[in-house]
């Protein structure tokens, strides 16, 4: 469990000495976000997992928390949940690699304010806060846009494939395809949004 508490203070931002708890399984992702945030002049705590993630917020809730979606163990969903119940004050963005409007509508059930796909940079964020500074969004207040049945088929095809650990084989078993057909929807980009 890796748990970090390191803040440094810097140029002001315009959520100047806020405190941010960075949630992500990802090492390299985490601290490289962490890094930009506390060059923007963000406190920065990080945490691997729900776990850290929780004894941090209860040691101090910070004023701001991003959090990964997809963890090891709990889910972000579940972290969600439990640092709204923490804290009803601290505002939370969602990051994840496989965005859907199902788990959209689920993050801001359970108390994020803002809900980001995987890649993003510190200025997304920073954006995202912003926004979030907004009146809160409610479930119905999301804006929903149906995808493509070739994007929905396309977040399918990735989420299956991620549980399947990238094993391509696999996956096409679980999806009821041909390896080779598989392999050739994966060959082409992501269908436009």
């Amino acid at each position: 469990m890796t748990v970090g508490s390191k803040t440094e203070s810097g140029a002001s931002a315009l959520l100047d000495s806020q405190t941010v708890l960075l949630v992500d399984d990802d090492d390299r992702l985490r601290e490289r976000m962490a890094k930009a945030l506390r060059d923007r002049g963000y406190g920065v705590r990080t945490a691997d997992g729900y776990d850290a993630a929780i004894l941090l917020a209860k040691a101090e809730p910070p004023e701001l928390a991003v959090v990964d979606l997809k963890m090891p163990g709990r889910s972000g969903l579940e972290l969600v949940r439990d640092l709204s119940a923490l804290d009803a004050g601290i505002r939370i963005v969602v990051l994840t690699g496989y965005g859907s409007i199902a788990t959209a509508v689920d993050a801001v059930r359970l108390g994020a304010l803002q809900y980001l796909t995987k890649p993003t940079d510190a200025d997304e964020l920073i954006a995202a806060f912003e926004r979030a500074g907004q009146p809160p969004l409610t479930t119905t207040a999301v804006e929903v846009q149906i995808p493509s049945l070739a994007q929905a088929e396309w977040e399918h095809i990735q989420r299956v494939l991620s549980e399947s650990g990238g094993n391509i084989s696999e996956a096409a078993r679980r999806l009821g395809l041909h390896r080779r057909s598989l392999q050739r929807k994966l060959s082409k980009y992501p269908p436009g949004k």
